[in-house]
């Protein structure tokens, strides 16, 4: 088994962990102290992916002016509609990639003000 790191710059880690887990089903698979300031080691797996999600530390709630990761999502029309419903912020409607005909793409922020595409 080979699982990979995308790392995500957060400032709370309790509101993005429950973010993850409530919009993507993520399943936590590290939660361990680290250090004595309260940071904690957090992994957490999408449902299906082979990569895992883990939180570094940003020095404040400013939010990102661009996006810092891209998540591929089979049905990024549906994906949007369930976090719109939820009150997530879309900052982008679902629409074709300029730079890949028949890519539909999207953007949202997450808890944390990380802007994240969608793309198909």
């Amino acid at each position: 088994m080979h699982i990979q790191f995308a790392e995500l710059p957060v400032f709370n880690q309790d509101r993005a962990k429950q973010f993850y887990a409530d919009h993507f089903g993520c399943e936590t698979i590290a939660d361990a102290p680290m250090g004595e300031d309260g940071w904690r080691w957090i992994e957490l797996k999408f449902p299906g992916a082979e990569t895992a999600l883990h939180f570094n530390r940003r020095k404040d709630e400013t939010p990102s002016a661009e996006p810092v990761m891209v998540l591929v999502d089979g049905n990024v029309e549906a994906t949007v509609k369930k976090l719109k419903s939820r009150g997530v912020e879309i900052i982008t409607e679902p629409q074709q990639a300029p730079w890949q005909p028949g890519r539909t793409i999207a953007e949202f922020r997450d808890s944390e003000g990380n802007r994240m595409v969608l793309g198909s």
